[in-house]
């Protein structure tokens, strides 16, 4: 079994994966949780299908599909989620990601947006935060790797 990209400690196919096969999320941390997991898969349709508002009107396939091609997602860490639970009307989640993209790697903390529509929860809008918009991150060679395996950079993702 595989476990689950969104760093719950869950397997996938009992944490995400129902979701992006079509079950609804049933809190807005669950929809963050899977939104994450189908940028790790590349998963456009659901990422797509998940979006309203101005989320929706900003959507851009192909440009979203030529960035995903090229990034490596390393982690998600849940800062803080307000509201959003199976019966609320609208939340919020703030988080944090870590991906390398060109070489390089990049962190990134978003306070997002969430409603509950008829159909399930969705992702409206997002706000990345200035402080830590994507920034260049160098470990050293003896520092614990950025990714999150517990592993020192050398032997992890430095080892290339």
């Amino acid at each position: 079994m595989i476990a689950c990209p969104c760093g719950s400690g869950q397997f996938e196919i009992s944490c995400c994966g129902p979701y992006l096969a079509g079950k609804p999320a049933p809190t807005a941390e669950g929809l963050m949780r899977s939104r994450y997991t189908a940028f790790t898969r590349g998963d456009l349709d659901y990422i797509e299908r998940t979006c309203a508002g101005d989320a929706r009107l900003a959507f851009d396939r192909l440009s979203l599909g030529r960035s995903i091609a090229n990034t490596e997602w390393l982690g998600l860490t849940i800062e803080e989620t307000v509201n959003g639970g199976e019966e609320d009307a609208a939340g919020t989640v703030r988080f944090a990601v870590r991906y390398r993209e060109g070489g390089r790697l990049f962190s990134q903390t978003e306070t997002s947006e969430f409603q509950r529509l008829a159909d399930g929860w969705r992702y409206m809008r997002g706000n990345i935060s200035r402080a830590s918009a994507p920034t260049f991150s160098a470990p050293g060679r003896n520092d614990p790797c950025p990714c999150g395996s517990g592993k020192k950079f050398k032997k992890c993702c430095g080892a290339g």
